[in-house]
Parts: C-alpha cells; structure tokens; sequence
C-alpha cells in the first residue's frame, strides 16, 4: 500500500477532491459557517473553501498498487 497526502495528487484529482469536500462542509457546517461569516464580516464562499481544503488534509489516502 502507498499512503499519500493531498499535496502528493496530481491537479486534477485535487480540484475533484476539493470541490466533494466543499459539498460536504456545507452540508455539515452550512449555517453555522454562514451565520459566523455575516457576523465577522467574512466572505462565505472563502470561508467554505478554506474549511474545505482544512478538511482535505484530514484525510488519509491509501493506494493498493
């Protein structure tokens, strides 16, 4: 088995890899990130994206070859 972190993908698997852990941080964390950004002022979608990749790297991945 080969375990590999997020940097170790090539670009395209980050970007498909990116864009299902944003769909899961909003369905998880929507509201609460949302009401967090309208009170500090933030940008929502930055806000998403930046938890997104924080929970890219929470996750191992693991290669049969």
């Amino acid at each position: 088995m080969v375990y590999l972190n997020y940097n170790n993908l090539d670009n395209e698997t980050q970007q498909r890899l990116l864009s299902m852990s944003k769909k899961e941080v909003e369905k998880r964390f929507g509201e609460q990130l949302r009401n967090y950004a309208e009170t500090q002022y933030l940008d929502y979608d930055e806000l998403v994206e930046q938890e997104a990749i924080r929970n890219l790297y929470t996750y191992e991945y693991v290669f049969n070859i």
